[in-house]
């Protein structure tokens, strides 16, 4: 049996196909279709089943990481949607949450809300804090209103967002109902169903992005499945989401708002795993395609999990500036640098890159496909890091003249340098762009960065890891089996997950034992459900049962772990509990303090694919010698230009040691080893630097 592993970014998408009996994985990249990239997905799958002999009705499973959902909301390419909402409530979207996330800009920018004021509606209901009906729900004004946005309007699709519909979605459910049994063509999201959390602006916008990329991700799914099906697939196809799990494509058509982060993770969980492997507890993962760059601190083999994010920001940097999205998110960092990132000029006369994207099409300059504009592989290809006929196991040839001209037109001429120094300029620019964005991230969480050993993945993360690390002075770098398609390998030891989280604020000493555990076990009913809808057996789940805690009157609330047992004796010790997690994180507590409960989280998790702690290369590799040769590659740091050796990674065995300066060449990317740097390859075939020098 095998499983194929797709994630699609903006430039390439990666394809991975391991057979699970012995843990031989085969790789292959194409170029992403923007128009359709399901385009990409159909003719990747179908060529590197093609290339080994292996029929689709062999395979088994099919995970899939897309970024669809995140460029639909950047892009606003989304649904038109309209929104239906409490009499009075119909102005939330722009009353947002009244703050400013530059207190010194007078030019404030916010992005629009994805509804337009035109397309929302009111209705007539109220429902109280508490959950009591203060007004019960006038169906008529749910058909006028409704009605009116589908005819004058054209709506594609409905959020329904009522006050206080995570207390009491009696109404919601309702206004559902009747939207669908009058125009049963809308995609229909509701606020109690997508993400149930309190905070009326946080849970108007979930719900909102949901609705408006529900349609196009239903019809991609829809039209990839019956393809493959019609290709001779009978096995699961499953969808990774943000929060490092995946889910049936029946529930990612559903709620499409928890795909906003799903290829990128998949990566940082796979970091994880290699960290388990070589017995590393706390690890960076740095990943860079062509389009951007992500790092996730990973302490004692855990990723955190945040339940906010934000997308489309109108400042990159500025927390506050994009559209919030409540609900499960692997906690990382993402900075527009990547093999794509657009070189220029900026009004001071200094090199700027990112985060404009050539993306794939047209593409950077090398690629000769209509670019023109220098970018970063245009300048790893001028520095002799990337050999142009080699790019991409030589499926791609690169047209370095172009590069050239294009890094002498973009940036060198107007700053009167050489295009070797500019291009130097180019990467070294991006290598500080990326370390200042990891120094803030780790600084914001606490974690001293310079514990961890980086993992590096990516089409364009290990031309620039060592540099990088250095920069942060890190003291070991792992480059993975795979690491230029590590995330799509990522997929495949992914396992089935679903998080449920509600809002319900209630004092600790107002909460009985039989309402705790009731609270608890719907909780953990409805997201077992959602894995036993995929044949899982509810006794191959594990739960994993959270509740957000604070003192009475706190703005901010803390997550405390819930431990098995008597839900009487739970409930008593959960005082303890949370006062021992308060103190870790600030040193003082108020046991005099009332403490109250405010958010209900339960994670269920199915068992880990078996593939995951055992996988190789195929040996097939075509590699036939260990040294391929020299090229001539840029080192400023030894002087210039510098006959480097270039390995064939395929034929590096175990024990092997390089040093550099070096370049290691697989099919998916190339390691650059610098002239103080030295690797050596472990028994599970990763390459391993240790820069005990800590030069910078």
């Amino acid at each position: 049996m095998y499983r194929v592993g797709v994630d699609i970014g903006g430039t390439f998408t990666d394809f991975v196909l391991v057979d699970e009996a012995t843990g031989t994985m085969h790789f292959a990249k194409e170029l992403t279709t923007p128009h359709d990239p399901s385009a990409a997905v159909l003719a990747g799958i179908r060529d590197l089943l093609a290339m080994h002999g292996v029929p689709l009705t062999a395979v088994g499973g099919i995970v899939h990481g897309t970024t669809l959902a995140t460029n639909a909301v950047i892009e606003r390419r989304g649904a038109i949607t309209g929104l239906l909402t409490t009499a009075g409530f119909r102005d939330v979207l722009d009353m947002a949450r009244e703050t400013r996330y530059d207190l010194f800009d007078l030019r404030l920018r916010f992005p629009e809300p994805l509804v337009p004021r035109a397309l929302r509606g009111e209705v007539d209901e109220r429902v109280r804090y508490d959950g009591e009906v203060a007004r019960a729900l006038d169906v008529t004004t749910v058909d006028a209103t409704i009605d009116e946005l589908v005819g004058a309007h054209g709506i594609e699709a409905i959020a329904i967002c009522l006050l206080h519909a995570h207390v009491n979605p009696a109404h919601e459910i309702a206004v559902r109902d009747r939207v669908h049994a009058r125009h049963p063509a809308l995609a229909v999201s509701t606020s109690s169903e997508v993400f149930p959390f309190m905070g009326e602006y946080d849970r108007f916008t979930t719900t909102t992005i949901n609705a408006y990329v529900q349609p196009m991700v239903d019809r991609y799914l829809r039209r990839l499945a019956e393809a493959l099906h019609a290709d001779g697939f009978r096995g699961a196809l499953q969808v990774m989401t943000s929060a490092g799990g995946t889910m049936s494509s029946e529930t990612a058509r559903q709620f499409p708002v928890r795909l906003l982060e799903s290829g990128p993770v998949a990566g940082a969980l796979m970091s994880a795993t290699v960290g388990r492997q070589i017995d590393r507890a706390d690890v960076l993962a740095f990943d860079m395609g062509g389009t951007t760059a992500k790092g996730c601190i990973i302490v004692d083999h855990e990723l955190r999990k945040k339940y906010q994010f934000e997308v489309a920001r109108v400042h990159e940097f500025k927390p506050g500036s994009g559209l919030p999205v409540r609900g499960p998110f692997i906690d990382m960092v993402e900075i527009g640098a990547g093999g794509g990132s657009i070189a220029e000029v900026d009004p001071r006369g200094l090199i700027r890159v990112g985060p404009r994207s050539a993306g794939a099409d047209p593409g950077p300059a090398c690629y000769g496909r209509g670019g023109t504009r220098p970018t970063l592989t245009d300048a790893n290809v001028a520095l002799g890091y990337l050999d142009p006929a080699f790019f991409n196991g030589g499926r791609m040839r690169l047209d370095a003249e172009a590069a050239r001209a294009a890094i002498a037109e973009g940036v060198a001429r107007s700053m009167r340098l050489d295009v070797v120094d500019a291009a130097w300029g180019i990467h070294e620019v991006i290598n500080e762009d990326v370390a200042r964005a990891f120094r803030v991230h780790a600084a914001e969480r606490g974690v001293d960065y310079r514990r961890c050993s980086m993992v590096a993945f990516g089409g364009s993360g290990p031309v620039h890891a060592l540099r990088i690390a250095r920069k942060l002075r890190i003291p070991s770098v792992v480059f993975p089996v795979g690491a230029g398609v590590m995330s799509a390998v990522g997929l495949l030891v992914s396992p089935l997950a679903f998080d449920v989280v509600r809002s319900r604020r209630i004092a600790l000493d107002e909460l009985k034992a039989h309402e705790f555990e009731a609270q608890l076990q719907a909780l953990v009913d409805e997201a077992a459900s959602r894995l036993e809808q995929t044949g899982l057996a509810r006794e191959a789940v594990t739960l994993e049962r959270r509740l957000d805690m604070r003192y009475e009157g706190q703005g901010f609330e803390i997550e405390v772990a819930v431990p098995d047992g008597d839900p009487s004796d739970v409930l008593a010790r959960l005082p303890t509990l949370f006062e021992r997690r308060y103190a870790e994180l600030f040193a003082v507590v108020s046991s005099a303090q009332p403490v109250e409960i405010v958010n209900w989280k339960v994670a269920a998790v199915g068992p880990r694919p078996p593939m995951a702690d055992a996988y190789r290369p195929a040996a097939d590799t075509g590699a036939e010698r260990v040294r391929k040769g020299t090229r001539r590659a840029w080192f400023p740091e030894a002087g210039g230009w510098v006959d480097c050796a270039v390995f064939d990674r395929y034929a590096l065995g175990a024990g092997a040691t390089i040093a550099g300066p070096a370049l290691i060449e697989e099919r998916e990317s190339t390691c650059v080893v610098g002239p103080h740097d030295r690797l050596r390859m472990d028994a599970r075939l990763n390459l391993i630097a240790d820069l005990t020098d800590g030069g910078a």
